[in-house]
């Protein structure tokens, strides 16, 4: 680790300024600071990396009718860093890099498995780096903290579906959705508005008042219930029974367990 480098990846800690209610920075938020409490041995060294992940598809011939895709999987690694060099390009680093005819959909973990294998020992073991700065060796551990990613790259990599009438993520099983025809549609939005706003007591929205509250926030029931959801066998194998599977009530939107969830170093997505 170079000497700028080294001071810069203490920046959060060191050099900022911390003003309540504005952010500035990832570290003002309130997932970095429920990270440091849960994780107070990692957040007492400033140099600890703080990692995003970032996936999307593309088409790399810029036409949507090719049957060729390309899936850039990509850490995001300078969260520590100052808010004008975390984004830079000398500090991106592309990890993965998946090209095939099509997209690698449920088939993704099998692609991540040795990158998510490495995150496991950065954060259990860490590796030994040198500091130019303070001339000494340390161990040093790192941290997802969250994913980037479209709607549609989301349903990949959470593995909640995007689609059908639970697509909601947040509402969850308390997704408000109807059929219109052959499309599903997310209708309920004046739930998230207070109890006392006329448009809840408006017909002209869909032809009915709103008297119910909005969805309760997710937090840890989400991991409960992956336990009612199955094992799949990967591949898209004409023959592999869960290339396209039914679910089971008690598994919702689940498409499979999340090859992330296996990383207890996941705050957010």
């Amino acid at each position: 680790m170079s000497k700028h480098t080294a001071l810069d990846m203490r920046w959060h800690k060191e050099k900022r300024v911390d003003t309540e209610g504005i952010l500035r920075h990832p570290a003002d938020a309130n997932a970095w600071k429920e990270f440091d409490k849960n994780h107070n041995w990692f957040a007492q060294d400033p140099r600890n990396v703080r990692l995003g992940l970032a996936s999307d598809g593309f088409y790399p011939f810029g036409n949507m009718n090719n049957a060729y895709s390309m899936w850039p999987v990509m850490m995001l690694i300078p969260y520590n860093l100052p808010p004008w060099k975390c984004m830079k390009d000398p500090f991106t680093m592309m990890s993965l890099l998946i090209p095939g005819p099509q997209s690698p959909g449920k088939d993704i973990d099998v692609f991540l498995q040795p990158l998510v294998d490495e995150l496991k020992e950065l954060w259990h073991v860490g590796v030994e780096t040198y500091d130019v700065s303070s001339r000494i060796f340390f161990q040093i551990h790192s941290a997802v903290m969250w994913t980037i990613n479209d709607f549609s790259a989301y349903g990949d990599l959470s593995c909640w579906s995007t689609k059908g009438y639970m697509a909601c993520p947040v509402c969850n099983e308390d997704t408000s959705s109807r059929k219109l025809r052959s499309k599903i549609c997310y209708m309920g939005h004046r739930r998230f508005l207070p109890m006392s706003h006329p448009w809840r007591r408006s017909r002209k929205h869909d032809g009915d008042t709103e008297h119910r509250k909005a969805p309760t926030m997710r937090k840890g029931d989400a991991i409960v219930q992956l336990q009612y959801v199955r094992d799949v066998k990967f591949g898209k194998n004409v023959n592999n029974p869960d290339r396209k599977r039914k679910r089971s009530p008690n598994e919702l939107n689940w498409t499979k367990k999340s090859i992330f969830f296996s990383i207890a170093i996941l705050v957010h997505s």
